[in-house]
């Protein structure tokens, strides 16, 4: 579960750059073409907040949708999954949004 990784990442730079700060909230970016599963990441920031400034924190992810625009046509369309394919049937098309994964902000 990869998850637990790029949580354990959020949580230790959080805390290096606030140090002991307490952190009411923090706000992370998870496109739904990045691959990552956002309840997995709200199981695993529970569990690695324990014992940080983080601890009691509320996580709030915001999971943007995925658009790509297609290179032969011109036409920009919507993504619900990783096959990317204009209508028009092209596959030469390149993802705008979808792959985000960030912490946007962070609440103390």
């Amino acid at each position: 579960m990869h998850e637990m990784a790029i949580t354990q990442s959020v949580v230790d730079a959080i805390v290096a750059r606030l140090g002991e700060a307490a952190v009411k909230t923090v706000r992370l970016e998870i496109g739904r073409l990045s691959g990552v599963v956002p309840d997995s990441v709200r199981f695993c920031f529970d569990v690695l907040c324990t014992g940080t400034s983080l601890e009691g924190a509320r996580l709030d992810i915001a999971e943007p949708a995925g658009r790509a625009r297609c290179r032969d046509c011109g036409e920009e369309f919507g993504l619900d999954d990783f096959i990317v394919l204009c209508p028009c049937g092209s596959a030469d098309a390149e993802v705008l949004t979808g792959r985000e994964l960030r912490i946007t902000s962070v609440e103390v």
